[in-house]
């Protein structure tokens, strides 16, 4: 049975606020929760209709009705846990890191933390106005990648001015990707869905790079960012791992 507090609870997840002033975030589906487990971020409490009720250990069973309340899905899967927010990680420098500047939607922000994690990029510096990393819906777009990849959030202007890695930056004028010498410790910049990247950001980059277009008519406006991102980070590692 959920109870008045725990409704309350995980209802306020779907703010930001309330997950920054609780340290909570919201994950559901078996996979994704069984995902998170592994990795070592701490459960909170887990509502499942295939399990047992312990709330000794935070487990507490529910029927299909209830888990609709307190789902944010349109339609529920059989487990809702509530974890604990991980504290941000140092950023590195070696290897590849992924910085986005202003990315808004939840979708993209998640299957880009997916692409990280499939491509081994393991830190994904984000702008302080790109989508909260454990909105409910980035969390499920992750499908459990955001426990392999350190998500930070900087003034990226400063973190860019700071850096001795070469930048680049994934705009629809710049070198074709295919034949630049890629570096292997670098930063990949991807910018907003409708308006790129920033001129201030822009202003940073050691090279721009660009997706070539090889459609006969060439009216195709842009690719989705995140499409891009996974063209990019396949060339990165292609070229700089063989």
């Amino acid at each position: 049975m959920v109870s008045k507090s725990q409704i309350k609870l995980i209802t306020s997840l779907q703010q930001k606020k309330y997950r920054d002033k609780t340290g909570f975030f919201v994950a559901e589906g078996p996979k994704v929760i069984a995902e998170l487990n592994k990795s070592g971020i701490k459960l909170h409490s887990l509502f499942t209709t295939e399990g047992e009720n312990d709330p000794l250990k935070s487990v507490f069973s529910v029927t299909e009705t209830e888990l609709r309340k307190i789902s944010f899905l349109k339609t529920p899967n059989t487990a809702l846990a509530v974890f604990e927010i991980s504290r941000e990680a140092a950023i590195h420098t070696e290897g590849l890191v992924v910085v986005l500047d202003a990315i808004r939607d939840p979708g993209n922000l998640g299957t880009i933390i997916r692409l990280c994690d499939w491509f081994g990029v393991t830190q994904l510096v984000c702008s302080s106005d790109t989508t909260d990393c454990y909105n409910p819906k980035v969390i499920q777009a992750t499908m459990g990648s955001i426990a392999r990849v350190a998500v930070s959030y900087q003034d990226i202007t400063q973190y860019l001015s700071n850096t001795q890695l070469p930048v680049y930056g994934g705009c629809m004028d710049g070198d074709t990707v295919y034949d630049v010498t890629l570096e292997q410790n670098a930063i990949i910049v991807l910018g907003n869905e409708g308006n790129g990247i920033s001129a201030e950001t822009m202003s940073l980059l050691t090279q721009k790079l660009t997706i070539p277009q090889f459609g006969k008519t060439k009216e195709t406006e842009s690719l989705n960012v995140a499409t891009a991102t996974a063209i990019l980070l396949s060339e990165f590692k292609r070229t700089t791992e063989r």
